[in-house]
């Protein structure tokens, strides 16, 4: 019976292994550098997401556009081998333009394939207790108490774990086979995402569930040591980018709360491989500044110049416009890099700011993706201190000290009193250095031209943080309820009138590390809006919401590819965490004011 399991087992890790050969055997150039977006990296897919994409293009013929979501098609499984229901498609009866009737379309579904979400199977955390002795001990009002102990109880809606029919036939999903238990975030974001893992992980840690935050790193390690970069989400189709790069904080606060050095030690040498990741060619920039000093940067680069899987149909509509076909791939690599930012989309990263096709993430430097290598770069050598190794300690900690210079020549602006995205100059050369220009700085205000503050390099500075709370305070993102995450009303998400739990996060929690009392002040305000503004809402909807919109207290948020979701991982981590570090008064009211 041993050996009959091991042989299983060999099998299973075999065909995984063959699996993971496909989805890595990549034409990627030795240097992208001077290429075009269109024509740089390439990370292959599999036959199964190709195919999942033609079943998403006749369903939306079939079904139109109102209430379609492409991703609920790739997230399909199949219920037997692809080849079979390969033929079955190519039989399915046409019409004239062909389209496939609703009956036809619906029972080849039935037949052949699994829900979309039906390989990730209800999971108990081991960890979760209805109230965890010392639970946020600084809420002191019943009422306030009630609605966290509801939000801490969404961990159990929001645990799962891969089913065995992944493991077992990786070829048959779209859904990677991760080994722990995950939190999704919900509704339609079904697996577990990279960046929003971190505030998963602060609430965790509120909530006192440590195991549980110590497994979302596992598999996040999983993917990094399997794909050579944390991917997007557990899915195959995102295996072509990642996500802004946030594992070492993760591993950084777990241990902080934990003191568990082993898990330190082997958290380690992935760390290491993923800062190699994002330091390699096709993300790394050199800016020389206005005193002739070099700069090594990064920007966002996905290995994809293809319509997104997930959302194939939209992103064939929107490149529809462009008439040759290296136009079309360097577009479509705008669009999966700007997925890989997290900000999808926004005004930050078009030139023209009415238009989506003049997408060009390629060409900027953002400030909050530099602010988290610099924080990766002071986990480092923190955590290898933590272990013993100085050497790698030491080596980081000089990285880190370079960053920082580079912060004060190249996104600074004095005149705002902000850090602004840096814009490379269009079609130059990128293996040469760039000659900083003051006119590249994008002076258009973000909530991510405040993100620096949440580094303890810079909110350590009184003077710097009181003038950047000056700048904040007057810059006409602080509303109602919360941070505008632009001043720009497009209609895109990651823009106004829309805040998001993860923007209100670091700049709070930058702010109230300051020594400055007016800055400690603002973070306070700040995070009591939020805080009323989604108990509210909790309280209207029965939901937490992925975005809210802060001209207005308890109204969630809009705009974007797709309705508005609901669950919601980050957002409750954001609200444990606030409430974790403010508390809330016995006798103050959280309604709206």
């Amino acid at each position: 019976m041993a050996t009959l399991l091991f042989n299983s087992n060999r099998e299973k890790q075999f065909g995984f292994l063959i699996y993971v050969i496909f989805l890595l055997r990549s034409p990627m150039a030795v240097s992208s550098h001077s290429h075009s977006a269109g024509s740089g990296p390439v990370i292959p897919t599999t036959p199964l997401v190709s195919f999942l994409e033609r079943v998403q293009a006749t369903a939306l013929q079939t079904y139109g556009k109102s209430n379609f979501d492409p991703k609920n098609y790739v997230d399909l499984s199949l219920k037997s081998n692809l080849s079979v229901t390969l033929d079955a498609f190519d039989k399915l009866p046409r019409m004239a333009n062909g389209s496939v009737s609703v009956d036809d379309l619906e029972l080849f579904i039935g037949r052949y394939f699994n829900g979309a979400g039906d390989d990730l199977i209800y999971s108990e955390p081991v960890d979760f207790v209805p109230e965890p002795h010392g639970f946020l001990s600084k809420v002191e009002n019943p009422e306030v108490r009630g609605w966290a102990l509801e939000v801490h109880a969404l961990w159990k809606n929001l645990s799962r774990k891969v089913s065995s029919s992944v493991h077992d036939h990786p070829d048959l999903h779209t859904l990677l086979p991760l080994s722990k238990p995950v939190i999704i975030p919900g509704s339609r974001f079904r697996e577990v995402y990279y960046w929003d893992s971190y505030w998963v992980i602060r609430g965790l840690l509120a909530s006192k569930m440590y195991e549980t935050a110590k497994a979302i790193v596992t598999n996040l390690i999983f993917l990094l040591d399997t794909y050579g970069h944390v991917l997007n989400g557990a899915r195959a189709y995102y295996t072509n980018r990642s996500q802004p790069p946030l594992l070492s904080a993760m591993v950084y606060e777990i241990y902080n709360r934990t003191c568990d050095v082993e898990f330190v030690k082997k958290s380690l040498p992935s760390l290491i491989k993923e800062y190699q990741f994002w330091n390699s060619e096709i993300h790394e920039l050199i800016i020389r500044d206005a005193e002739q000093s070099d700069h090594s940067l990064n920007r966002y680069y996905a290995m994809w110049n293809k319509p997104r899987p997930e959302s194939s149909t939209i992103d064939e509509e929107l490149a529809s416009k462009f008439m040759n076909v290296s136009e079309k791939q360097q577009f479509y690599r705008e669009l999966a890099s700007t997925a890989e930012s997290g900000w999808d989309f926004s005004t930050r990263w078009m030139r023209n700011s009415s238009d989506i096709t003049t997408l060009a993430t390629t060409t900027i430097l953002p400030v909050d993706l530099n602010i988290f290598i610099l924080r990766m770069e002071l986990d480092i050598a923190f955590l290898a201190k933590t272990i013993g190794d100085n050497d790698v300690s030491e080596d980081f900690l000089r990285a880190s000290q370079k960053r920082h210079k580079a912060f004060s020549s190249i996104f600074w602006n004095e005149n705002m009193g902000q850090w602004l995205d840096y814009w490379l100059n269009y079609g130059a050369d990128s293996e040469e250095p760039q000659t900083w220009k003051a006119e590249n700085q994008n002076q258009k205000v973000f909530a991510s031209n405040f993100v620096p503050l949440w580094i303890d390099v810079f909110n350590s500075d009184i003077h710097l943080v009181e003038k950047v709370t000056k700048s904040l305070q007057t810059s006409g993102l602080l509303c109602a309820a919360g941070i505008a995450t632009s001043l720009t009303n497009s209609g895109q998400q990651w823009d106004f009138p829309n805040g998001w739990a993860p923007l209100q996060h670091m700049i709070v929690e930058g702010l109230s590390r300051s020594a400055s009392v007016e800055a400690r002040r603002v973070a306070k305000d700040i995070a009591e809006r939020w805080l009323r503004t989604n108990y509210v809402a909790y309280k209207k909807t029965g939901a937490m919401h992925e975005k809210y919109n802060v001209e207005k207290c308890g109204d969630y948020g809009g705009g974007g590819e797709y309705i508005p979701q609901t669950g919601f991982g980050w957002s409750n981590g954001v609200v444990l965490a606030f409430l974790e570090e403010f508390g809330w008064p016995k006798h103050t009211n959280i309604d709206c004011n």
